[in-house]
């Protein structure tokens, strides 16, 4: 017999311990692959650990409500074999990633993708020695930023192991709560200093109220919170994408065929992108206290619109050592699976730079928010037909050509109008003096 060594894997970049909340089984127990085996949370998300073997747990390394840190062995497997093998010869690499419980992807992404830029308004803290009963971070985490206190986070029943508060629990509370919520320090500094409230809202017996849903909620914060950090600033250029355009229309079939994946102007946009960045590193930073932090790796992320009406933004990491093919690839699978909302939390993290394809809307163009702790973001309108001058060396005439409009919107804190406009014509240029002799 061998040994596994079951260990606590990666759940995504900022996530450097976990909580164990349940045993799915217990010593002794047999364990086939892929069977989870126990239940973790974190500040973000709920998740259960599989076993990549089968065999029979022999040892577990951690009790419920222990912290477990990264790559920390949580437990022993038995495995079948024939010689008796060292730890060392059986152990596999950390998971590469874990298994989400149901109905939980859409939550878990976004508070992945902005918990490193929303601002540090706190609510009381809940202590685990203020209290006898269990709750996980993710939970007190939801209870922190609803302004849910102690004393009324203890009346909630929870339908958890020995009554624990779940993360259905709370969120199933929320939406029911009558009770005023518990003001956080932020609206008792209002207080303090006066701040001027907004007019109330005229309501009518017709009007239709509507809850913001969770995602909906942070997604506001992280945009009332970018305007508050970054001082923003735009510049505008026209692009002529006739000959990209041709190009594409040209290519798209045989490209298909070859690598089974459709040639869309996203990864087209985005190649451009990484060139305009590697002649301008500066908009690949973000802004420390009182330091500029330039990133040597440029992941850029790609604004992603859910059916609910909500946003996402998947990350493409390494976008610079990708070509053509490599890029195509990525935008194709990251779209599918965030629409899908099976993204993992890592995927919506790190990014450096972000583009969002306003056209696909049918707008001409837009001022996009800077998604922080990124400088820089680029939008980009709709392709239209439009009667434009065209010179040439017999002299100039009125032709019918494709353009669009981008819009670059960047923290000018850091980054003068000089630099953002040229940035911006350097993503043009490079949309403009495209290739047109690549062919697959």
């Amino acid at each position: 017999m061998g040994k596994y060594l079951l260990k606590l894997p990666k759940m995504g970049e900022s996530v450097a311990e976990a909580t164990l909340t349940t045993w799915l089984k217990d010593v002794g127990d047999s364990i086939a692959i892929d069977e989870s085996i126990v239940e973790v949370a974190t500040d973000k998300v709920d998740s259960d650990v599989p076993s990549e073997v089968e065999g029979i747990l022999l040892e577990k390394k951690f009790q419920v409500n222990e912290i477990a840190q990264v790559g920390d062995v949580i437990a022993v497997i038995e495995i079948a074999g024939t010689d008796e093998a060292s730890e060392e010869e059986v152990v596999s690499d950390p998971l590469p990633e874990v298994k989400e419980t149901p109905k939980e992807d859409p939550v878990a992404v976004i508070e992945a993708a902005v918990s490193s830029a929303q601002s540090t308004v706190q609510t009381p803290t809940i202590s685990s020695s203020d209290t006898k009963r269990f709750y996980s971070p993710l939970v007190k985490n939801i209870a922190k930023e609803e302004g849910i206190a102690l004393e009324e986070l203890e009346n909630i029943q929870g339908t958890g192991d020995k009554g624990r508060v779940t993360k259905k629990d709370i969120l199933g509370y929320i939406k029911t709560r009558t009770a005023a919520p518990v003001q956080s320090e932020i609206q008792i500094e209002e207080k303090q200093i006066d701040v001027p409230k907004p007019a109330p809202v005229s309501i009518s017996g017709q009007d239709q109220h509507i809850e913001m849903t969770r995602m909906g909620k942070m997604i506001s914060d992280h945009m009332v919170n970018s305007r508050k950090i970054s001082a923003h600033v735009q510049s505008f250029v026209e692009v002529d994408v006739t000959d990209l355009w041709d190009w594409r229309e040209r290519v798209k079939g045989k490209f298909q065929k070859r690598e089974q994946e459709k040639l869309t102007f996203t990864p087209l946009f985005i190649a451009a992108v990484v060139q305009a960045l590697k002649e301008f590193p500066l908009l690949n930073s973000s802004v420390g206290e009182n330091t500029i932090i330039q990133k040597k790796v440029i992941n850029v992320g790609m604004a992603t619109a859910l059916g609910d009406g909500n946003l996402i933004v998947p990350v493409i990491k390494n976008a610079d050592h990708l070509n053509l093919v490599g890029l195509a690839r990525a935008v194709n699978d990251l779209s599918i699976r965030a629409r899908n909302n099976e993204l993992a939390p890592d995927e919506v993290q790190g990014g450096t730079y972000t583009v969002t394809n306003v056209g696909n809307f049918g707008s001409i163009t837009g001022i996009p928010i800077i998604n922080q702790p990124q400088v820089g973001i680029l939008a980009i309108g709709v392709i239209r037909k439009m009667p434009a001058v065209i010179e040439t060396a017999n002299g100039d005439f009125i032709g019918i050509r494709r353009k669009m409009i981008l819009c670059h919107s960047y923290d000018h804190r850091i980054i003068n109008g000089a630099m953002g406009g040229q940035f911006v014509k350097a993503v043009a240029d490079a949309l403009e003096q495209w290739d047109t002799s690549i062919d697959f």
